[in-house]
C-alpha cells in the first residue's frame, strides 16, 4: 500500500482529501436542513414551497458550512429563517439584519433559536409617498468578519442609492473570501420600469452594481431557471406566481 501511495502526487492527495471533505459536509449540511425542513415549527404552507425554492441545492451552491457565521439579509417572515439558524446554532452563528421585526417577535423565544441574533437595527427602511421603491438609512451591519451573507428575492425591493448603500454594508461586514449570495427574481434586460416588472430586477444590473462595490462573481446557477416564465407578469400574477424565473448568484469579497 505505501508503495502506490508514494505514487500518487502529493497535489493529487490534496484534491483527493479537498474532495472528499466537500462531500462530508455537503452530507451534514443535507443532513441538517433536512431536520430543520421537517421541523413542527414550519408551517405546512411553507413546506409546499421547498419544491420550488430547492433550499438545498440552493445553500449547497453557495457554500453555507454548519460552522459559519452567517447574515441574512430581510429575512421577512421566516421562511430561511427557520432553516438556517438551527442549522448553524451548534457550530456557527446566525444574524438577521434589516426588516427583521417579524422573527424577532415570532421565533426569538422558540426552540433552537436562542442563540438568533438580531443586528442593525438602527437602520431604517422606508418608502415616500407615490415612490417605486424603498430607500434605506444604514450606519453598517454591525458584525464583522463575516463568512457569508444571503438575501432572498430582496433586491429588488430598493432604489439605486439604497441597493449601493446596503452592498456597501454587506462588503464591510464580510471577511477576505466572504460570500454574498443574491437571488432575486429576474426583470428582462434593460426594460423600462414599469407595474409589470414592479417584483422584478435586471441580473446585469444586479452584478454590475455589486461589482462596483468591490465583489468579485464567483459562480452563478440555473437552480432556479424557469423556462415558461416569459417575464411580462408582475411575480404575483397567477400565471407565474410560485414559478417566476430567479436569478442566483455568487459573489465573493477578494481576499
Amino acid at each position: 500500500m505505501r508503495k502506490h501511495l508514494r505514487r500518487i502526487p502529493f497535489v493529487a492527495l490534496l484534491l483527493i482529501s479537498a474532495s472528499a471533505m466537500a462531500d462530508n459536509h455537503n452530507t451534514v449540511l443535507t443532513e441538517k436542513l433536512t431536520q430543520a425542513m421537517n421541523s413542527d415549527i414550519r408551517t405546512m404552507a411553507e413546506k409546499e414551497r421547498d419544491d420550488n425554492r430547492k433550499p438545498i441545492e440552493t445553500l449547497q451552491f453557495f457554500g453555507l458550512q454548519d460552522s459559519m457565521r452567517v447574515v441574512e439579509l430581510i429575512p421577512g417572515s421566516g421562511w430561511y429563517t427557520k432553516l438556517l439558524a438551527p442549522v448553524l446554532a451548534e457550530k456557527g452563528q446566525y444574524y438577521a439584519a434589516l426588516g427583521t421585526g417579524r422573527i424577532k417577535e415570532q421565533l426569538s423565544d422558540k426552540p433552537g433559536f436562542e442563540n438568533m441574533r438580531i443586528v442593525a437595527e438602527d437602520a431604517r427602511i422606508w418608502r415616500d409617498e407615490g415612490a417605486r421603491f424603498y430607500s434605506l438609512a444604514l450606519q453598517g451591519l454591525g458584525v464583522e468578519d463575516i463568512d457569508m451573507v444571503l438575501t432572498f428575492r430582496n433586491y429588488h425591493n430598493f432604489d439605486a442609492i439604497a441597493r449601493a448603500e446596503m452592498n456597501r454594508a454587506v462588503f464591510d461586514a464580510l471577511k477576505p473570501g466572504g460570500i454574498y449570495a443574491v437571488v432575486d427574481h429576474t426583470a428582462r434586460h434593460m426594460e423600462p420600469p414599469r407595474d409589470t416588472n414592479r417584483r422584478r430586477v435586471d441580473p446585469v444590473m444586479a452584478i454590475k452594481e455589486i461589482l462596483d462595490a468591490g465583489f468579485e462573481l464567483v459562480d452563478y446557477s440555473d437552480i432556479h431557471y424557469r423556462e415558461d416564465d416569459e417575464l411580462r407578469y408582475e411575480v404575483g400574477a397567477r400565471s407565474v406566481t410560485g414559478n417566476t424565473d430567479r436569478f442566483t448568484l455568487k459573489f465573493r469579497k477578494p481576499r
